[in-house]
């Protein structure tokens, strides 16, 4: 009865039966066909024989088949499947004159084996007669035991079956590994915006078809396909939700013709020496958190797309306003940890960046709009990073941010304003609301799927929430030796973090491919230089907006026409971003079309974009010194924000300045002169031993200058790490590595004395042991480390019982019997940091803190152990240890 059983008697009617007879032992109305292949069986004359069962195929005098006896059933009770079971009339039997019999007919596990085995070694079997299965992992209910293909899905297809295979053998080799079986693997649906509105319900249309006369001797194509009109019709029934409908408009817009609709997947083998596994991460999906009501109440966004709000070249051109209604909000509140810290989502790690971005985007819309009120709910502020706390504090005391240490449970909608209200327990463990116009989600950082699969293509092993594993010590290394990762890859960090890995994990790289250096190398184009010796200057400026950096504070339009004004000025002109690939081609265009000679750029920092401009002018055939930059964002629109008419006047001087720089201009060449291949290292710690060690294995000779009389810095002194790793064993390796690498040259007890030279070319001058001598050298990093406060507070120094973590450490290692004789134990946190003198975080202590609490109380379980700080900044894959050590029952007090 189902669409085989109709294929098979269409088939044997075009292949020249006369008749063709089915029989089906249940009702037209249970059979599994598709309604449409029935009715067309049915118009081309097939005979349908329901409630009807063979019993026996009877042959005739010369051997073959001649009848078929049936027996007539009737539906009795629902049987195992949910359908009415057969029953069999008795005395009903018949028979029916055929001279072929074609069995379409079901496939069923054989499980009967089963039974032989004992009941703790037999899996779960369904109503279905079929195995039951983890639907991710293909695991059955017996450890060790997983299954697939028919005997779990029952009859399917041989792509299902293959794609169950491989399922199951991921599962299998995870399961030999001891790994988490189902990190990373599962559906991850996409959710898609359906358009608001009600639609009517439209049938669909029905296609022609050929006539049965026809269609039944023949195997033409019986489905005619839509006439205009019912085209039209059908097409009007689209609810336009955006996905993709294979118009191929995209691939008529797309200049750089980078769409290929008809691209198919591409294997290619590259023969490399080492891998950096850079994939990115993937936003939080802030609808599974619906009790904010995103994706429902439109005035609440997530902080990627109030990024693009804020952005110049963003939806409403770096105006703030609301989605519903496009009013300016005079109140906005931003919801930190929206998927992070949260281990009813799994997501039970900090994501690092939150607190800091949301930091930045209250403190960009004051900027843009004074009056709005800005206020920021949060459980911690993690502003671990350099410079990072002055930002908050700035944010907090001079830009008017107003911070709320408390967690949203909720927010409603009020229907009559598209307002919001935002429920939460107060300082005084009361329930509050407020109400805002805009509320942002600081959502959190996640595995991307498809890095997770990559991943496992590349043999890295990945933790329970999907990141690399890798050394506690050695964060690049992943567990498959020449496989490097960094970035969010990792675990979750912020930007200045995300490019020191990177770099580490470059020079990693690097290291192994020493030997190949160089030898891929591709020389630069050269282009043509045109000669303008002789020619008077025509100068062209370009006045860059720079989203609202400049923008915002500098009417640039005015400074622009001031530019034209400017003697030998033959072009001017203002840009929304110089730096953009789309403006280095005007600026090329302008330059040939001009005749410019000297180009003035007034935007940012010449430090990170000069390069760019110099290159743009190569390729436009100037020399690339014909170019001068006014820097009229941090000299100018940054300093003055209050005052727009006194930076417009000040970036018409700076501008002024640069033309009369430029109009002096000639061209200039560069030459080429010896580099000293050879490094210095200043400080014999850990940065300082990695950093030599890079560079020798590199193939660089390195002097090592280290002040004390033993190499290791604080890494000698610390016993563990919150994820039990130890670092003075690991310190200890590192300097026998260093030691006996022929390319490093230690010096002990010495310091430097002075420092002379230029890039690639120094002298520095170096005191051993009191006698100095000269070392020529092209690089010099310093990596002299830093030490422990030693606080006046605290009575520390005075009384043995206070001590610091390092010292707390040393005695849970040196001293367990010590440590499981004490009743109480308070840690103060931030003593010498965070305050006057030191204003930033030390980004460490929180974490010391909770290491030697799970310490302590592994030595001691019942020892009381109190925290006293004023923010827990256990970043990252740290807050997993904080959460252990509330369970263990390490008390936190906030001061």
């Amino acid at each position: 009865g189902g669409n085989v059983a109709m294929d098979v008697a269409r088939t044997c009617l075009r292949q020249g039966a006369k008749e063709v007879h089915v029989l089906y032992r249940r009702s037209r109305e249970e059979m599994p066909a598709n309604e449409e292949e029935i009715e067309e069986a049915e118009e081309e004359g097939i005979h349908f024989h329901y409630l009807t069962t063979p019993v026996e195929a009877l042959a005739g005098s010369s051997g073959r088949i001649a009848e078929v006896r049936c027996i007539r059933m009737q539906l009795g009770e629902p049987d195992a499947s949910g359908r009415r079971r057969p029953i069999p009339i008795a005395g009903s039997e018949y028979t029916m004159p055929v001279d072929s019999i074609v069995s379409a007919i079901g496939l069923a596990a054989d499980l009967d084996f089963f039974g032989q085995e004992p009941e703790n070694l037999r899996p779960g079997i369904n109503k279905w007669n079929t195995l039951e299965v983890d639907p991710v992992t293909y695991a059955t209910s017996v450890e060790g035991i997983f299954a697939g293909g028919d005997v779990v899905s029952g009859a399917a297809t041989v792509v299902e079956a293959i794609k169950a295979g491989r399922q199951v053998a991921i599962s299998i080799d995870r399961y030999l590994r001891g790994e988490d079986l189902k990190a990373g693997r599962g559906i991850q649906l996409e959710p898609v915006d359906l358009p608001p509105g009600d639609f009517p319900k439209a049938a669909r249309e029905k296609m022609s078809r050929l006539a049965p006369a026809k269609r039944k001797h023949t195997f033409e194509e019986v489905q005619l396909g839509f006439s205009e009109a019912q085209a039209l019709a059908e097409a009007k029934r689209c609810l336009e939700c955006g996905i993709c409908s294979e118009c191929y408009r995209c691939v008529d817009a797309c200049m750089a013709k980078a769409v290929d609709h008809d691209m198919q997947p591409v294997t290619e083998d590259l023969a490399v020496g080492a891998v950096v596994f850079a994939p990115g991460f993937r936003p939080f999906d802030a609808r599974l958190k619906p009790e904010y009501g995103y994706g429902i109440w439109p005035n609440v966004v997530t902080s990627l797309e109030y990024e693009r709000i804020l952005s110049a070249a963003g939806p409403f051109g770096g105006h703030i306003q609301r989605i519903s209604d496009a009013k300016k909000p005079q109140r906005m509140a931003w919801i930190q940890c929206v998927g992070s810290r949260d281990a009813s989502i799994g997501n039970d790690y900090c994501s690092s960046v939150c607190c800091m971005y949301a930091t930045k985007q209250a403190m960009i819309t004051k900027e843009h709009e004074h009056d709005i009120e800005t206020t920021i709910f949060y459980i911690d502020m993690r502003a671990q990073g350099k410079g990072f706390d002055r930002f908050y504090e700035r944010a907090r005391d001079e830009t008017g941010v107003r911070y709320v240490r408390a967690m949203v449970s909720r927010v409603v909608p009020v229907p009559e304003t598209d307002t919001l209200i935002l429920s939460y327990v107060d300082a005084e463990n009361r329930i509050a609301q407020e109400e805002f116009d805009m509320v942002v989600l600081s959502i959190g950082l996640c595995p991307h799927p498809s890095s997770v699969q990559t991943a496992e293509f590349l043999g890295v092993r990945l933790n329970s929430h999907g990141f690399c594993a890798t050394d506690p010590l050695d964060l690049v290394a992943s567990s498959r030796p020449g496989v490097y990762v960094c970035g969010v890859a990792q675990g979750p960090k912020d930007i200045p973090d995300t490019v020191q890995q990177g770099s580490s994990a470059a020079g990693c790289a690097t290291a192994l491919l020493a030997e190949a250096r160089g030898t891929m190398i591709t020389p630069p184009p050269e282009y043509p230089e045109r000669d303008i010796v002789g020619q008077a200057p025509r100068i062209a400026v370009f006045i860059c907006h720079c989203g609202i950096n400049i923008a915002g504070v500098v009417d640039v339009t005015e400074v622009a026409a001031y530019a034209r004004s400017l003697p030998d000025v033959a072009f001017a002109t203002n840009c929304l971003f110089a730096c953009s690939t789309d403006q280095q081609k005007e600026i090329k265009r302008v330059i040939d079309e001009f005749q410019i000679n000297r180009v003035v750029v007034a935007s940012c920092t010449p430090r990170t974009h000069e390069p760019l401009f110099r290159s743009t002018l190569r390729e436009a055939g100037l020399n690339q010194y014909l170019f001068e930059l006014a820097n009229i964002r941090e000299q100018d629109s940054w300093v003055h924000q209050g005052e727009p008419g006194a930076a417009t006047d000040k970036a018409k001087d700076l501008v002024r300045m640069s033309v009369s720089r430029a109009r002096l201009l000639e061209p200039l060449h560069d030459f080429a002169y010896e580099v000293v291949q050879k490094g210095l290292v200043v400080g014999g710690g850990l940065a300082g031993l990695t950093a030599a060690l890079a560079m020798a294995e590199q193939g660089f000779p390195t002097v090592l200058l280290e002040r004390t009389a033993e190499l290791g810095g604080n890494a000698r002194t610390l016993h563990y790490t919150e994820e039990g790793a130890n670092p003075a064993a690991y310190v200890r390796d590192l300097i026998d590595k260093v030691q006996s690498n022929p390319l490093i040259t230690v010096h002990k007890n010495a310091e430097v004395v002075a420092s002379m030279g230029s890039c690639g070319n120094f002298t520095t001058t170096v005191a051993v042991d009191g006698n100095r001598q000269e070392l020529p050298h092209g690089v010099m990093i310093i990596a002299t480390g830093g030490e422990e406060y030693r606080p006046s507070e605290y009575l520390y120094g005075q009384d043995p019982r206070i001590v610091s973590q390092k010292e707390f450490e040393a005695m849970l290692v040196d001293q367990p019997d010590k440590a499981r004789r004490l009743r109480r134990v308070v840690m103060i946190q931030c003593v010498g940091s965070r305050e006057p003198d030191h204003s930033y975080c030390s980004r460490v202590c929180c974490t010391s803190a909770v290491k030697n609490s799970l310490k302590l109380k592994e030595l001691n379980p019942h020892a009381q152990v109190s925290v006293l700080y004023r923010d827990i900044r256990t970043f990252a894959l740290k807050e997993l240890y904080y959460q252990e050590a509330r369970r263990r029952g390490v008390r936190f007090f906030r001061f």
